[in-house]
């Protein structure tokens, strides 16, 4: 019985030491860490920006999973993939705590989604600290491939310049001028203010007035009673809100008539989900820039009937990016033949691929912004709708090249 003892202690010494040598992901350690690649999906489950990605997400990593495994079989360097997840709340306090209990306890690899710019910002400082990757989808601040960039953290799906570029620069060429620009006041709206306003400027537009909003927020009266009294009078309220506060905002605008007054509305970011709960009609005609739509394409239709078949809905551009990235995610890996961090970065840096969510698209070494298509949208009128979900008419592609900023020399790797 004692020989057993010690043989019991031994063996057990030995796993504790190989789970040391595997824990760490910056180096050392086995082809595996834990013996299985653990994906954390961090987002908003239960607030304003839980439909346009949240729990749905969860079900688009499932799906790269179970591509990725049909894929490779038993040729896969992973042979165990698994999903957790976390409610951040939209609060960058509460994002860091759950990173580093994902990244700690959880032993997660990869943490994906994590919309609301002052929490992706919260969970890169986390990611940088603990050598882990973080792809983030749902946040558009540029600060994420700028000065707040680091070597583990990537730019996956959009950001501010791509949406102003698109929207911006579009409607003030076209004839409207003034703009009055209305912002959540965090990260997100700060950035999408000052992407928004070059964009303007440099098509010859001007910005009347831009005021800061409450974040969370469900009455926008004080802002769209004040827009037709403004001098000048603006042609066009910017709207940089997103997920529940858009649709606040945009019930309210139409509650003011504020069209009829001869004020447009053009929305910074809209997500099908936006489209969806409003109705077409509320929104008929406005434009904006789409980083993906499901049915833009025979291949983006396939993939989106699979994930209403899950989901019992169409997806938005953060389902698909989010089943991207962890498909590319894998694929690195497997590249790599490991999933350590420093091996994974190697094998995503300055990677060109294309898949069902990013077209022409290189993952740029310098800053991790993904570089991909980009899409100038208008969302259609209730009687051209042929089904549901069917909201968008797909004005023109803008090519990856003209779609994102050119490098910040801030970001320093």
């Amino acid at each position: 019985m004692r020989s057993i003892g010690r043989t019991a202690a031994l063996a057990a010494g030995v796993a504790l030491l190989a789970a040391g040598c595997n824990g760490g992901s910056g180096g050392g350690g086995g082809k595996i860490s834990d013996g299985k690649i653990e994906i954390a999906v961090l987002n908003d489950q239960s607030g304003v920006y839980a439909d346009l990605s949240g729990k749905a997400s969860v079900e688009a990593v499932k799906m790269a999973i179970a591509d990725f495994t049909a894929k490779y079989g038993g040729k896969a360097v992973a042979g165990k993939i698994e999903v957790t997840t976390a409610d951040h709340q939209n609060k960058p306090e509460v994002a860091n705590s759950k990173a580093q209990e994902l990244y700690d306890r959880q032993r997660a690899d990869l943490i994906l989604d994590v919309p609301t710019s002052s929490a992706a910002l919260a969970v890169a400082g986390v990611a940088k600290a603990k050598k882990k990757i973080f792809m983030d989808i749902s946040a558009g601040t540029t600060a994420l491939e700028g000065a707040q960039c680091n070597r583990y953290t990537f730019h996956y799906g959009f950001d501010t310049y791509m949406l102003a570029h698109g929207t911006g620069d579009t409607i003030t060429k076209d004839g409207s001028k003034n703009w009055y620009i209305i912002y959540p006041d965090y990260a997100f709206g700060q950035d999408m203010t000052k992407s928004f306003s070059a964009s303007i400027k440099g098509a010859g537009g001007t910005i009347v007035k831009n005021d800061p909003t409450p974040f969370p927020n469900d009455n926008f009266s004080t802002f769209l009673l004040k827009a037709p009294g403004l001098n000048p009078r603006p042609q066009v309220l910017g709207a940089m809100q997103a997920g529940g506060d858009l649709v606040n905002l945009v019930k309210q605008y139409n509650e003011y008539g504020l069209k009829k007054k001869g004020i447009g509305l053009a929305v910074g970011l809209m997500f099908l989900t936006d489209i969806h709960s409003l109705g077409p009609d509320a929104l008929a005609g406005t434009r904006f820039s789409d980083a993906w739509y499901w049915n833009a394409s025979p291949d983006n239709r396939a993939w989106a009937d699979r994930f209403q078949a899950r989901t019992g809905k169409r997806p938005t551009f953060a389902h698909a990016a989010n089943y991207s990235a962890a498909l590319e995610y894998l694929e690195a890996v497997q590249r790599a033949g490991t999933d350590r961090s420093d091996a994974v970065v190697e094998q995503l840096e300055g990677y060109r691929f294309g898949d069902v969510f990013a077209k022409n698209a290189q993952i740029r070494a310098q800053d991790h912004l993904l570089l991909h298509d980009a899409y100038l949208a208008q969302v259609k009128p209730a009687s051209e709708v042929k089904e549901p979900w069917d909201y968008e008419k797909i004005l023109k592609t803008v090519p990856a090249a003209e779609a994102f900023p050119q490098p910040d020399a801030a970001c320093r790797l």
